[in-house]
């Protein structure tokens, strides 16, 4: 009887120290919806890309400066529209992300926004920002085909290093996206469906385990 008790109390302290040095509010729901989001978003794309005509794409093909509003790289034709098409999911998938998180925060008793989920933020941030401008450094020089593997690993990079400050299944998704992302620059050509896989049916699987590991 003691012997469960003091396991009992060993437990609570454990879930204290977890609540006080780690984001448990993560929310996932929210993961699901962001992989649905990316899967509607690859689809669209794949449409802009494939709804193009032979001539057009023959034009298109042609050496065209990287200011220029179409672009062609490995996968058919990379425009403002899958660019936007891009913005719209990662918006849409912040603002859900943003939302489910903080509820499940007040449903917890944690605080939303603390210095905990200020370094988580900030460690996110940091790889997540070092890859838009490496992105678009890419764009700029017309390297278009490292545009989705470089999405997937730096996305990859940012999960492990915010992982240290929430759920530890955070880092496996991490690694799982970094290995996506360096196989997408193997086989160019293959950009949309890898993306397609690692911000779509990664963030599904994924959060539909935490939603039922910690949402529940």
């Amino acid at each position: 009887m003691e012997e469960k008790e003091l396991q009992n109390e060993l437990a609570s302290i454990r879930s204290i120290m977890e609540r006080s040095s780690k984001f448990i509010s993560l929310s996932g729901l929210s993961g699901i919806l962001a992989g649905i989001y990316a899967l509607a978003g690859a689809a669209l794309s794949y449409f802009f890309i494939t709804s193009n005509s032979p001539e057009y794409y023959s034009i298109a093909s042609k050496n065209l400066p990287a200011r220029s509003l179409i672009y062609v790289y490995a996968d058919g034709i990379f425009s403002l529209q899958i660019l936007f098409v891009a913005l719209a999911v990662l918006t849409a998938s912040i603002v859900t992300a943003i939302i489910l998180s903080k509820r499940q925060a007040k449903r917890k008793g944690q605080l939303f926004w603390g210095k905990i989920s200020q370094s988580l933020l900030f460690h996110m941030a940091i790889p997540l920002i070092t890859g838009g401008i490496m992105i678009s450094i890419f764009i700029s020089h017309e390297f278009y085909s490292f545009i989705y593997p470089s999405c997937l690993i730096f996305y990859g990079l940012s999960l492990i290093s915010a992982s240290n400050f929430t759920f530890s299944d955070v880092k496996y998704l991490g690694l799982l996206e970094i290995a996506l992302g360096l196989i997408a620059a193997c086989l160019p050509g293959y950009g949309l469906l890898f993306w397609a896989i690692g911000f779509g049916v990664l963030h599904i699987i994924y959060g539909s385990m935490m939603y039922l590991k910690y949402d529940k």
